[in-house]
C-alpha cells in the first residue's frame, strides 16, 4: 500500500533523513519507533507531502534550502511529486503530533474541516457518528472552542478530524506525547479500534515502545535520520544491540 524508498532530506547542509525506507501493506498496523529527534516526524511529513510544501513556499525567501531525494508510492502510484492536498484526497492522512486543532474553531467545526473534501452529506453525517462513537468526549465538547481543550482531548480531535476524511492509510504521529498514563492507555485502545474495527491501515510513530509493540505486529526503528532495524517485536527485543543501543531497554 505504501512504499518509501531511500528518502533523504536536508535543510541547508543538515541531513535530517538519510535514505529512509519502509513498507506498509494494506490492513497492517506498523510501528515507527525511536527517540525524540530520530526523524520520525520528518519522515511522516515527507510521506504526506508537507516537506515538499515547505520547500515550495521557501522559494524566494531567506528560509533554509530544502532538498529532497527518494520516492514515495501509495497504492502503486508515486506521490512524492504531488501536493499535500492531492495526497490527502487519495486517502493518505496525517494526524500531527500534539493534535494541533484550529484553536479558534469549535470541536464540531474542526471535524467539519476534516470532511471538507466529502460532498456527500449523508456520508459526512455517518462520519460524525463514527467519530462520536469512538470519542464520546468530542460529542460532549462539540460546541467548545478547541483552543480550550485538554491535551488528551486535542489528540482525540486530531484523530477524529482525520477519520472525517475517511482515510485509507492514517499516519499517526506521537499520539501519546505529553499525556498521563491513563489517557495514553485509552488513546492507544482507540487507535487499535480504528485499525481493527474500522479497517483503517495505520503507520504509528511513537516513542513509547511498549505500547507500540503491543499494537504493531512489526515495527521500524529510527535513529538520527536512519532506519536502523525492522522486524517483529520479538525479533527486535531479542537483538541485544538494537534493544540497548536504539530502544533504550
Amino acid at each position: 500500500m505504501l512504499e518509501v524508498n531511500n528518502v533523504t532530506i536536508c535543510y541547508d547542509t543538515a541531513m535530517v533523513l538519510d535514505q529512509a525506507s519502509l513498507k506498509v501493506e494494506k490492513g497492517e498496523l506498523v510501528g515507527l519507533v525511536g527517540p525524540n529527534g530520530a526523524g520520525k516526524t520528518t519522515l511522516l511529513r515527507a510521506i504526506s507531502g508537507l516537506i515538499k510544501w515547505e520547500k515550495d513556499i521557501s522559494k524566494g525567501t531567506t528560509g533554509a534550502n530544502v532538498t529532497i531525494e527518494g520516492t514515495v508510492e501509495f497504492e502503486g502510484k508515486r506521490i512524492d511529486k504531488m501536493s499535500a492536498s492531492e495526497i490527502a484526497r487519495r486517502g493518505l492522512v496525517l494526524c500531527p503530533e500534539r493534535g494541533r486543532p484550529f484553536p479558534e474553531m469549535t470541536v464540531k467545526e474542526n471535524l467539519l474541516a476534516g470532511a471538507h473534501m466529502c460532498k456527500n452529506k449523508a456520508q459526512v453525517k455517518d462520519n460524525f457518528s463514527r467519530v462520536y462513537d469512538l470519542f464520546p468526549r468530542l460529542k460532549e465538547r462539540e460546541k467548545q472552542i478547541s483552543g480550550t481543550l485538554s491535551g488528551g482531548e486535542r489528540q482525540m480531535l486530531c484523530i477524529g478530524r482525520a477519520l472525517m476524511h475517511q482515510p485509507k492509510l492514517m499516519l499517526v504521529d506521537e499520539p501519546s506525547s505529553g499525556l498521563a498514563p491513563k489517557l495514553k492507555e485509552d488513546l492507544f485502545k482507540r487507535v487499535e479500534e480504528i485499525y481493527h474495527d474500522l479497517g483503517v491501515t495505520v503507520l504509528l510513530a511513537e516513542q513509547d515502545i511498549s505500547f507500540t509493540f503491543d499494537l504493531a505486529k512489526r515495527s521500524y526503528v529510527m535513529s538520527r535520520g536512519h532506519v536502523v532495524a525492522h522486524g517483529t517485536p520479538q525479533e527486535l527485543l531479542h537483538d541485544e544491540t538494537i534493544r540497548k543501543t536504539y530502544l533504550g531497554l
